[in-house]
Formats: structure tokens, C-alpha cells, sequence
């Protein structure tokens, strides 16, 4: 099999050893994140189904998390931090 080079600066290669299960070549671990994704558009109505009350979850914790990102961010963005 032919095998070519590339070069990675070290946080792509870090992410791409993250990646890795075991037993598996960095070649495999490219091609399984390569071809196992989907067009956004695929994911349509995939909540069509679910219960009213698990939606008003979903969008609670959706908000919780946003507020968290946002006074972490404002933490972070203090002088001296």
C-alpha cells in the first residue's frame, strides 16, 4: 500500500492522537473521522418526537450553559486573571 507524509503542527497532532482507540493506526483513525459525517441537514426533525416536556429541558439546559459561558467569560476577560 502506498503511504504518503503529513505534517501536523503539534495541537493537530494532539487532537489526532485524542482520537486514537487502541489498537488502531493514525490512518484509521483518519479515515473513520473522514467519512463519518453527516450533512447538518440530516439532523432535521430529528426532535420531532420527543415529549414537550423533555424539549423545555433541553432549551432550560441550553440556556444554563450559555450563562455559564458567559461569566466564565467574564471571569476570564477580568484584569490580573
Amino acid at each position: 500500500m502506498e503511504s504518503t507524509s503529513v505534517a501536523l503542527d503539534r495541537e493537530a497532532y494532539d487532537l489526532l492522537r485524542s482520537q486514537k482507540r487502541p489498537g488502531e493506526s493514525f490512518s484509521q483513525v483518519v479515515k473513520r473521522l473522514a467519512k463519518n459525517r453527516r450533512p447538518l441537514a440530516s439532523f432535521a426533525g430529528a426532535w420531532k418526537d420527543l415529549p414537550e416536556s423533555t424539549v423545555r429541558q433541553i432549551q432550560a439546559n441550553r440556556k444554563r450553559l450559555r450563562e455559564l459561558d458567559e461569566e466564565r467569560f467574564e471571569r476570564l476577560m477580568k484584569p490580573g486573571h
